[in-house]
């Protein structure tokens, strides 16, 4: 049995969105694996019918966007055209090759069946000067300077140099699936979010606002016949789908009461009465899955399905992991799969779910829990061989008090190969966020560290979701406090428990906020020996104005502008760049507009300055999302640098 490597990556598949084909008992899936002479991700469709699993599709391309017919004869999902644009391709279940419905100049995306099947609904970006753009591409190749006049003009891996982001508009276009014109339903200066069609009309949202660069909500829209009722004007929706009779729409609501830091809800609201009932808040979780993880690739997101008129399924974070409820429109809710695990995927029709699933030693399978008996049943196999011939460490949960008395958990992994009677340096992993979770699933960097000899801890400090919002929203104005001291309060806990953790050999690594965190534990304690900063924040003034989201992500969570400087930079490990003794090694992207690269030079150059031990690697092509769906040969570099470090510096 061989230990986990860095190469690993081309090994391991992801089983994820599974989309259940309406009247046929079947389920289908994407599998998607990393290529390593291409240096890139491909994804294939396959099909389960209860009697087995088949292939679906062979084309090394990205597939995403899966959806089925409601007569269960057709199937659309969105791939790459011969000019590397993203389209909409239908294929049909009696045989024949696929289809190309779409041949949009910009590619397309969100596409899903009209209720009677005869056309497809689909979202565009369309410039808000088109004509500017045509007169730019007829003349030579000539460098002009760009013109911003909006703050939300960048994103991290955005589409542009620098992630800047051409003025547009999403738009939502219909095309009868025998080819026709298509016919745009929803334009204008807005992006315009299609989230269900039913027999009578639509169920969308748009983000018109007076004040675009300060607006982070949502105006939710029924459109019945043509008219159209607003139904909710306060919030963000993750999903808005009507139920099977037309009675109610079942909608997953973020609103801003905590800022980011807001617990995701359901509501379900009545169409005859106009009133909606808050289903979940009471549960004091999150809904949905918000979990940080590095090998699940291509996974299409789904909080919440109707299985009847009256009855739906949905997903809930709950001390770090991701679970199983169900619901009715009374408001009346229970769960249904509760275990250590992550359920990323999810789709369901009246008799069972289907479910991919991660567990800390599998990396993904396609699941089906049945609602007569309750019970779980494995339907894929993808990585059974690596499962199988790989040595993997399963973590044992821990929970602690913290210094205030808070209860804090998290999980502790021994080394591979662990022999009674010796000593071990150990790493603490810290997620980003802060308002994401370690979670019960499969993470190749634990694994490959555990790997490598050291123990590894991780836990979901305040600031995590899957607990209360109380405690989400703890580190909110409050970074480097308690959230630290959680930190700190784990590697007590931990090294008091075993004595064979060697207390003189401790490292300390994390990536965007746990890049945040890394960077202000080396400023205020000596007692790690090494640490790696990934992605990190160092100086949150001028975070403020670079990042792509600094000017309200500042306010959100430091609860200070350039109004308030002394509480800014108190929070910056910049300031406390003299305190630093660890050797620290600086990983960042270089079109990472996140946390801009910026911040790893002015640490970088202010550490080395003052002659401290500190390296500093720079990945091109590479964004925020580097350590998981960057490319497969720099995601290897950066795993390769980080085991570096360490094995320079833990003995």
């Amino acid at each position: 049995m061989s230990r986990v490597s860095v190469d690993d990556i081309f090994k391991i598949k992801t089983v994820s969105s599974p989309a259940v084909v309406p009247g046929t008992g079947r389920v289908t899936y994407l599998v998607t694996r990393t290529d390593e002479d291409k240096d890139t991700y491909y994804s294939y469709l396959h099909n389960y019918d209860g009697r087995g699993n088949l292939q679906l599709t062979y084309k090394n391309e990205t597939i995403s966007n899966v959806t089925h017919s409601h007569d269960g004869t057709m199937t659309l999902f969105t791939a790459p055209d011969d000019d590397k644009k993203t389209q909409v391709f239908i294929m049909r279940h009696a045989g024949g090759e696929r289809e190309q419905l779409t041949h949009e100049e910009n590619g397309v995306f969100g596409a899903q069946f009209a209720h009677d099947d005869q056309s497809v609904f689909y979202h565009v970006s369309n410039d808000k000067n088109p004509d500017d753009k045509k007169e730019k591409e007829d003349k030579d190749k000539k460098p002009e300077a760009t013109v911003i006049t909006r703050m939300k003009y960048k994103s991290d891996g955005g589409p542009g140099p620098y992630g800047l982001l051409n003025e547009k508009f999403t738009a939502v276009k219909s095309i009868a699936i025998k080819p026709d014109e298509a016919e745009t339903v929803l334009s204008g200066e807005e992006n315009f979010t299609l989230y269900d069609v039913f027999a009578d009309g639509l169920i969308y949202a748009t983000d018109k606002s007076d004040n675009p660069d300060f607006n982070f909500a949502q105006q939710l829209y029924m459109r019945v016949n043509g008219e159209d009722k607003l139904i909710r004007d306060d919030a963000g929706f993750m999903k808005a789908e009507m139920s099977p009779d037309g009675r109610y729409i079942l909608m997953t609501v973020m609103t801003r009461q905590f800022k980011n830091a807001t617990h995701p809800h359901i509501e379900i609201y009545d169409v005859r009465s106009g009133e909606s009932i808050d289903v979940t808040t009471k549960l004091d979780k999150p809904v949905g899955g918000l979990v940080a993880q590095d090998t699940q690739q291509n996974a299409a997101g789904n909080t919440a399905e109707w299985i009847s008129d009256s009855e739906y399924v949905f997903l809930v974070s709950e001390f770090g992991s991701v679970n199983l409820y169900k619901g009715d429109v009374e408001g009346n809710i229970r769960p249904l799969l509760r275990s250590e695990h992550n359920i990323f995927g999810m789709t369901a029709d009246a008799e069972a779910a289907y479910l991919t699933i991660s567990t800390h030693v599998s990396p993904s399978e396609l699941y089906k829990f049945d609602f007569g008996t309750e019970e779980l049943t494995q339907l894929t196999e993808h990585n059974h061989n690596y499962v199988a011939d790989t040595e993997l460490v399963k973590p044992e949960t821990i929970e602690f008090r913290s210094f205030d008395d808070t209860t804090v958990h998290g999980w502790f992994m021994k080394p591979a190969g662990f022999e009674a009677g010796k000593n071990y340096p150990m790493v603490t992993n810290i997620h980003g966020g802060p308002h994401a979770l370690y979670a019960n699933t499969f993470f190749h960097e634990m694994q490959l560290l555990a790997s490598k000899g050291y123990a590894v801890l991780f836990i979901n400090p305040r600031g995590s979701h899957s607990y209360s919002q109380e405690f989400v929203d703890a580190v909110r104005g409050d970074y480097g406090n308690g959230d630290y001291k959680d930190i700190m309060a784990a590697v007590d806990h931990i090294t008091e428990k075993y004595d064979w953790i060697d207390t003189d050999n401790l490292g300390v690594t994390g990536g965007s906020y746990g890049g945040f965190m890394t960077n202000w534990i080396v400023g205020h304690t000596n007692r790690f020996k090494a640490a790696v900063t990934q992605r990190s924040i160092s100086n949150w003034i001028s975070f403020r104005g670079v990042s792509d989201i600094g000017y309200y992500f500042t306010d959100w969570q430091i609860l200070a502008g350039l109004d308030n400087l002394d509480k800014l930079w108190h929070h910056s490990p910049l300031k406390y760049a003299a305190n630093v003794e660890t050797p620290l090694l600086i990983l960042h992207g270089e079109e990472d507009i996140r946390c801009p690269i910026e911040q790893a030079e002015q640490l970088f150059i202010e550490l080395k300055s003052r002659g401290k031990e500190t390296e500093f690697v720079r990945f091109p092509e590479s964004s925020h999302e580097l350590s998981r769906s960057g490319k497969p040969s720099l995601k290897m570099q950066r795993l390769n640098h980080i085991t570096r470090w360490f094995e320079q510096y833990l003995t």
